[in-house]
């Protein structure tokens, strides 16, 4: 097949990651996928299969992600579609969460996504096609309290986007900064809910994860359809720089756009207080 892609995925053996793999196989393209936990990856996925290269990959070691790129390169040839999908949530407040804790989300969330990036653009450029896609969230646009790594991670993924598609549209090589509502995976589940380890009262973080888990299995949207929308994209002569996905996600940043705009307009009599007479 010669119009078969070559897909490169994070985060691959569970939520979205793994739905995004199971749908490229479907389609008939290569799909190298990387995880932490190579024996889970490949028990969901098995291991016979010509198209499909498990990789286990710590996203934040820039060496592996390195070495993992080549030999994406060595097995395929090429690469057509990046998705950095590997994420990391972490519940506390500002105050409660320590440099470690903090440094960990934005290592995962940030990091291992521009180590991606920076090692797959020169083959990118070389080539002159590919589609970069950015799993943020729609907690990329808007902040919630109790959740102040995860919005400073998924923030930064969002202006990291839209500079990488200026930098990367001579090369013909397309972004999309995707984001996420509430999917039913397991990423609120016992399992994979992350919480500071300091915590204080007053904030009442326990609270706010009860909230949280009893989303769990109960998310409105479904990640088969999610991976399906990403394949879609890859189509596309001129694909969105920002899709929310889920109407929970796209409502909620347009109202969010909405009180940002009526607050700068209430404002803009300080905005503009500021020039040389």
């Amino acid at each position: 097949m010669s119009n078969q892609k070559v897909w490169f995925v994070t985060g691959a053996s569970k939520g979205m990651g793994l739905e995004t793999v199971n749908a490229v196989l479907k389609n008939g393209d290569k799909v190298v996928a990387t995880s932490r936990n190579l024996k889970e990856l490949i028990d969901q996925i098995g291991n016979q299969n010509e198209n499909f290269l498990p990789l286990q990959v710590d996203i934040t070691n820039n060496e592996e992600v390195k070495k993992a790129i080549g030999t994406t390169i060595e097995t395929f040839g090429k690469i057509d579609v990046i998705v950095n999908n590997a994420g990391y949530y972490l519940v506390g407040s500002i105050e409660e969460i320590s440099d470690e804790e903090f440094r960990k989300t934005i290592d995962v969330n940030l990091f291992g996504t521009v180590n991606v990036i920076r090692n797959a653009m020169p083959f990118l450029r070389q080539q002159k096609s590919g589609h970069i896609l950015n799993i943020a969230s729609n907690m990329g646009y808007i902040g919630y309290a109790n959740t102040g790594s995860y919005n400073a991670a998924k923030f930064a993924v969002i202006g990291l986007s839209e500079a990488l598609t200026q930098e990367a549209k001579p090369f013909n090589i397309k972004v999309t900064a995707i984001a996420p509502g509430m999917f039913r995976t397991r990423f609120m589940s016992d399992s994979t809910l992350a919480e500071a380890k300091n915590k204080i009262a007053v904030y009442n973080v326990e609270q706010h994860v009860n909230m949280l888990k009893s989303f769990d299995g109960n998310q409105p949207g479904d990640p088969t359809k999610l991976a399906k929308v990403l394949l879609a994209l890859t189509e596309l002569p001129n694909p969105p720089v920002h899709l929310p996905l889920g109407n929970d996600s796209y409502n909620s940043i347009i109202e969010q756009r909405k009180n940002e705009a009526q607050e700068m307009e209430t404002w803009q009599h300080l905005s503009f207080s500021t020039n040389f007479d």
